[in-house]
């Protein structure tokens, strides 16, 4: 079918939002690479600096379903003007950071503005290009997402190499300069007038209090089960004042649309597992093949690149075939993508990281413009910023299970994976990704269900 090229400004309006994805997605895991470097330039354990990447992500996972409320009611490219400053300003803290306690505060102020990106960027596609246009959009962002956290230890771990530490945060002040010049000039202006805006500060506390406790369970030695038993309490708490509260931080009535709550599954699950590369990836590169920085920095690269590429294809099979078809061929190929990570030896070498990678990089682009043009589709122009910030702290809570439990999996079987020899390196690698693999199939099973199809049969599904 043909379509109509997008005139300039839109062409304009849409590397805005593109670069407003890829910035933040960057940063969620541009430090994790260079923790040891870190750890070493602040004389801190890795506990201790493994809060440079939590502290980032549970201010975005806390605070991104409040700014899309807020996005919907005092405007969203305004806003979103507002988290570029705050993300590029804090970006410039972070360089400048004397001590550690500074950098992870510094962090946690980056993760508001990346929030406030994260949870509009998606929500404002529908005001930059043609409804025709939706699923080649969704995946031109999938790829920003897909690239920005997958190319983010290999980008930082060469950066802190040759540069310094500092680097992985100065890179973001003209890209930040330049992503708020072009949503100035080239996105909508907000066509909303300013309303009175109800904040639930209680729901937001307790949210950021018991992610913070689930964090710490599994990064922080002893007290363990008292702080799992927190965090579960926590949960509860949060549900009971949503209920109750006249402006609630999440509509607990989502949740009763099955597509909506079908999607957010899938997302949580599907950036578990791709978090679960960057966590488990540079220590297997380099203790386990013996690779060497640059190198290892490289072959991260690989993901990136095929990810980068198919974002777009990807998007224009979604508008071609439906969200119904694709997404299940993308769970398929991540579970087949992590049944080889977790079955192939380490006597294969390079090979038995690359080929599996090369799977799970292809197919995750091709499940986030899948499942967020289908997601998107079927919800009206007054609840997509809602929307599109749960999907946000989807995939945010994914991340940091990703970082945490899976991590902690991957550290159970390695004991130290900074001093472990390359048979536990690999056979940490192997279970980890016994795990992941047994999530992929769950996820297809649930994106293959009568409650998966239902979100998959969504009128996105030819245009």
């Amino acid at each position: 079918m043909h379509r109509e090229p997008l005139n300039p400004s839109a062409r304009w309006a849409l590397t805005s939002l593109a670069l407003s994805m890829l910035m933040p997605s960057l940063d969620t895991s541009i430090a994790n690479a260079g923790l040891p470097t870190l750890a070493a330039a602040f004389d801190a354990t890795f506990q201790e600096v493994q809060w440079i990447v939590l502290a980032y992500l549970l201010a975005v996972t806390t605070l991104i379903v409040s700014v899309g409320r807020l996005g919907d009611g005092f405007g969203r490219r305004r806003l979103l003007l507002i988290g570029i400053g705050i993300f590029t300003a804090a970006s410039l803290a972070c360089a400048l950071a004397p001590s550690l306690a500074w950098l992870i505060g510094a962090r946690a102020v980056q993760g508001v503005g990346a929030a406030i990106m994260f949870a509009l960027t998606v929500a404002l596609v529908a005001d930059a290009v043609p409804k025709a246009r939706a699923g080649s959009a969704m995946g031109l962002l999938a790829t920003m997402s897909a690239t920005g956290t997958t190319l983010g230890p290999s980008l930082g771990g060469l950066l802190m190499a040759h540069v310094g530490w500092q680097s992985i945060f100065v890179i973001n002040v003209p890209l930040g300069l330049l992503n708020a010049w072009l949503v100035y000039r080239y996105l909508p202006k907000d066509r909303v007038e300013r309303k009175p805006l109800a904040f639930d500060y209680p729901g937001t506390a307790v949210l950021m209090l018991t992610l913070a406790a689930y964090a710490l369970a599994m990064t922080v030695e002893g007290f363990t089960p008292t702080l799992l038993l927190i965090s579960l309490s926590g949960v509860g708490l949060f549900i009971l004042i949503e209920k109750k509260s006249k402006a609630p931080l999440i509509h607990l009535s989502l949740f009763t649309d099955s597509r909506i709550s079908s999607s957010l599954a899938l997302t949580l699950l599907v950036t578990t597992v791709m978090m679960t590369t960057l966590v488990v990836g540079p220590f297997y590169l380099s203790r386990g093949l013996g690779l060497g920085s640059t190198q290892v920095g490289l072959v991260l690269s690989v993901g990136p690149l095929l990810a980068a590429f198919s974002g777009v294809p990807a998007g224009r099979l979604v508008d071609r075939f439906g969200a119904r078809r694709m997404v299940p061929g993308a769970l398929l190929g991540l579970a087949c993508g992590c049944a080889l990570l977790a079955l192939l030896p380490v006597s294969f070498g390079l090979l038995a990281y690359v080929l599996p990678i090369t799977v799970v990089a292809l197919s995750y682009a091709l499940f986030q413009a899948a499942n967020n043009t289908g997601l998107m589709a079927g919800v009206g122009q007054d609840q997509r910023g809602v929307v599109s910030a749960m999907l946000g702290l989807s995939r945010n809570l994914g991340l940091i299970t990703g970082a945490a439990a899976m991590g902690a999996v991957f550290a159970l079987t390695t004991d130290d994976p900074t001093q472990a020899s390359t048979e536990v390196i690999a056979s940490g690698l192997h279970v980890t990704f016994g795990v992941a693999t047994a999530l992929m199939i769950a996820a297809l099973g649930l994106g293959c269900s009568p409650v998966g199809a239902s979100l998959l049969a969504m009128r996105s599904v030819r245009r």
